[in-house]
């Protein structure tokens, strides 16, 4: 493994928070939670951080399984998957409002649903594409037991730390008011897009070796 235990856990949660980043999904859930009670909505992110952390510490267990199972090296899914978080670091750090991940066809279906705990909070705005894309290429990074052990323990106090941001936002609104959230969607932004360029550096680096040594059996 690349780090110590210590630097992997707190490398895995700062990622998986990152682009989890509840602080996005709660202009959405109060929207959605409109005229719903306090217990409701307390209820609701509850069971919908319960399910996204169930559903992320499968992908978590599974990474490796699924990247050999596609025949695909891991090299290449570090790049690619770097380059997706990329992509959305970059849309968080330059967008000028915030963004509920949501369209109009889910928005208006989600409206209509008498409890959104499990879809849409918990899938796809707690436990979406990037998240899983982190989670597998987290996975990656190590080689051990105990490195699997330790991303599976970050996953539950990602959650955990998303569920506290929700009932702050449940709370009262001076805890989420759009200036707070559009400078914290920011600093989550710079954060993922940091953390999502040490992914492509890191594949980078592993192909590195093998592209020498094909040129070699080559010449």
């Amino acid at each position: 493994m690349l780090t110590g235990l210590p630097e992997f856990f707190l490398m895995a949660f700062v990622s998986l928070f990152a682009v989890v980043n509840p602080f996005s999904s709660v202009p959405a859930f109060l929207a959605i939670t409109d005229g719903d009670s306090r217990e409701d909505r307390i209820r609701m992110a509850r069971t919908g951080c319960l399910t996204a952390c169930v559903l992320l510490a499968v992908f978590a267990l599974s990474g490796q399984w699924l990247v050999q199972f596609l025949g695909v090296s891991i090299p290449a899914f570090q790049v690619a998957g770097g380059v997706i978080l990329f992509t959305i670091g970059f849309d968080m750090l330059r967008a000028p409002e915030m963004k509920t991940r949501l369209n109009e066809q889910e928005r208006e279906l989600a409206l209509r649903k008498d409890d959104i705990a499990i879809s849409p909070l918990a899938v796809p705005l707690l436990c979406g594409p990037g998240s899983i894309s982190t989670a597998i290429i987290l996975q990656t990074q190590t080689e051990s037991w105990a490195g699997n052990a330790v991303l599976l323990a970050a996953v539950p106090f990602v959650y955990l730390a998303s569920y506290g941001v929700f009932r702050a936002a449940i709370g009262g609104a001076r805890w989420v008011n759009p200036i707070v959230l559009r400078i914290m969607r920011r600093l989550m932004g710079l954060l993922f897009a940091v953390i999502a360029a040490q992914f492509v550096i890191n594949g980078v680096v592993a192909v590195v070796p093998m592209v020498v040594e094909a040129l070699a059996e080559a010449g």
